[in-house]
């Protein structure tokens, strides 16, 4: 698989407050980075995958409203995660 336990913890330690920090918006936004960017390159090689390009969109959107919120309470925290992932906004 290509998301295991060990990947989870090393990507909440990296952006999270410690490796266990699941509920934090910097360490969901990056895992759904991951997740996307996993994703994507599937689509890549499988262009008729309608299941998982609905789950990528639906992943996209999920991430969007946590930059939402991110941006509307803390926008240090908000800067810092878009330049950490290299997102465009």
């Amino acid at each position: 698989m290509y998301l295991d336990a060990a990947k989870k913890q090393e990507i909440f330690g990296k952006h999270g407050k410690s490796n266990t920090d699941t509920g934090s918006s910097e360490s969901q936004i990056a895992l759904f980075s991951y997740r996307i960017a996993h994703l994507t390159e599937h689509m890549k090689l499988n262009r008729k995958d309608y299941t998982t390009e609905r789950s990528l969109t639906m992943l996209v959107g999920k991430r969007r409203r946590l930059l939402n919120y991110l941006k509307d309470r803390d926008i240090a925290r908000y800067r810092a995660i878009i330049k950490e992932l290299g997102l465009r906004k």
